[in-house]
């Protein structure tokens, strides 16, 4: 079972990816609603995700900083961000996120990328 960690500032799209990946079979293993919290958590956590979805714009450290922090902690983590800002792919594929996802996107668009970083 794949294990995911929800990082965004919006409590409803935390609950929304949670209920509807749970629905999908993947095992939640943490939540942050800020980039420094979602470090934090990262590398306190015993249990690493096996994909992190990272939002962009979050208060206190945005997607990208929280990117290169947990990157720069295990650089083998797969982390699937994910903006209504496209001009900041370059940004998230350059601090290390695997897959870029703009928003609004359809579920199953994050489903497939994560079976895609699954199977890698």
């Amino acid at each position: 079972m794949t294990s995911v960690m929800i990082v965004d500032d919006e409590l409803f799209i935390v609950e929304l990816y949670r209920d509807i990946l749970q629905l999908r079979g993947y095992k939640i293993v943490g939540t942050a609603f800020d980039g420094e919290e979602a470090v934090k958590r990262y590398v306190s956590s015993p249990e690493k995700p096996d994909i992190i979805i990272m939002d962009h714009r979050m208060p206190v450290m945005n997607g990208v900083e929280a990117t290169k922090e947990i990157i720069r902690n295990n650089p083998a983590q797969k982390i699937i961000f994910v903006s209504a800002d496209v001009l900041i792919e370059s940004d998230a594929r350059n601090a290390g996120a695997a897959e870029f996802l703009p928003k609004p996107f359809r579920m199953d668009d994050l489903i497939e990328k994560m079976q895609r970083l699954s199977a890698r």
